[in-house]
């Protein structure tokens, strides 16, 4: 279509110019010559450069349609706010520009230097715009985002931020549910975008990661204890998600909830406070003391010579020491030692004697 609106274009330009063309030649090169070869040089001289307008036409038409797909391309990665700040910045540079462009203009050469300072302070503008624009947002930004500003107001609410893991961990649909957590929920529009990336994945266990997510945030939202925010803040200068929730908690002065393991060390290196599911999932379990008797259903054979693995219902892995042949039967184990884990729990046991004299029969 590009393509085609510039050929037409420079169609209609190339026979006004072979028009132009015939009567330079009628006027100059054929002035006493016979009318009929008047005639003939404006017909030759307007399909001679309605041939150059349709051949440049083609040529030129093609060349804006490639740049206008690298600009498409190009323009898709810049957020839109972004765009908006850049323009109200130029725009605000040319309203400074125009006032002493009118003093300046008045001069010969000063239509020249008018040029130059739209120019210049239509840069200047634009620039200011976008490396300001966060501040900017501020001054427009709603009470439920400016809620976690650095005075604390969004803590004292019980704000939180969340992660693409804890969305589709979707534990944390039940925790709100269950009245534990009030307050509200921000969502950064990077992790939105990340949710979205994945639920379009080739990939069907990626894809069904994603959309569980999706309709984690969709059941959010319809929680009457917890209100769902979408938070617009970026940082395109970072490439990677973890690092821009990091840089958003440390600004808003939030902690992330996540139940990422890395994520989580990452940010306690950089002062960000973490809350991790995973912590509270463990910090929930059953305490099982040293000495305490346990009823265990052996799964599998462990790691070790002779060790048998089960789980309690909690999801708690218990390592029964001499239980490898109990596998596919339940045993009564005492318990030995608790391991905490940054995975988990993991129980060790020893058999009861009673299971001992059960295997010798």
């Amino acid at each position: 279509m590009v393509v085609l609106l510039i050929r037409l274009m420079c169609i209609v330009g190339g026979g006004i110019g072979g028009y132009e063309v015939g009567e330079l030649l009628r006027d100059h090169l054929m002035r006493n010559a016979d009318a009929r070869y008047h005639v003939a040089g404006f017909i030759i001289s307007i399909i001679v450069c309605l041939g150059l307008g349709y051949v440049f036409g083609g040529v030129f038409g093609r060349y804006v349609a490639r740049l206008l797909n690298r600009f498409e391309h190009a323009i898709q990665d810049i957020p839109g706010h972004q765009l908006m700040f850049g323009a109200l910045g130029i725009i605000a540079g040319f309203i400074i520009a125009f006032f002493p462009s009118i003093i300046i203009f008045r001069s010969y050469p000063g239509w020249i230097a008018s040029i130059f300072l739209f120019i210049i302070f239509g840069t200047v503008g634009y620039i200011i715009a976008v490396q300001k624009k966060d501040d900017l947002l501020e001054m427009f930004r709603p009470r439920s985002l400016l809620m976690a500003s650095a005075d604390g107001d969004g803590e004292k609410r019980g704000a939180r931020i969340l992660d693409t893991s804890s969305i589709i961990d979707g534990r944390i649909l039940d925790i709100c549910a269950s009245g534990f957590m009030e307050g509200t929920l921000i969502v950064p529009r990077f992790v939105l975008n990340e949710l979205q990336g994945i639920a379009d994945s080739e990939d069907p266990l990626k894809r069904n990661r994603g959309r569980r997510g999706l309709d984690v945030l969709n059941s959010l939202q319809r929680q009457d204890r917890v209100e769902v925010v979408i938070e617009d803040r970026d940082y395109p200068e970072m490439a990677e998600v973890d690092a821009k929730l990091v840089m958003l908690a440390r600004h808003l002065n939030l902690p992330i909830l996540t139940n990422d393991f890395n994520l989580n060390k990452v940010a306690e290196l950089q002062g960000a406070r973490v809350l991790n599911i995973n912590d509270l999932a463990n910090a929930l379990k059953p305490v099982v003391l040293p000495g305490e008797e346990i009823r265990i259903n052996i799964l599998k054979e462990g790691k070790e010579p002779g060790q048998g693995v089960g789980y309690l219902d909690d999801g708690t892995m218990v390592v029964v020491e001499g239980a490898k042949r109990f596998v596919g039967r339940s045993v009564s184990a005492s318990v030995t030692s608790v391991l905490q884990t940054p995975a988990g729990r993991m129980i060790f046991a020893g058999l009861k004697d009673g299971n001992r004299e059960k295997d010798k029969d």
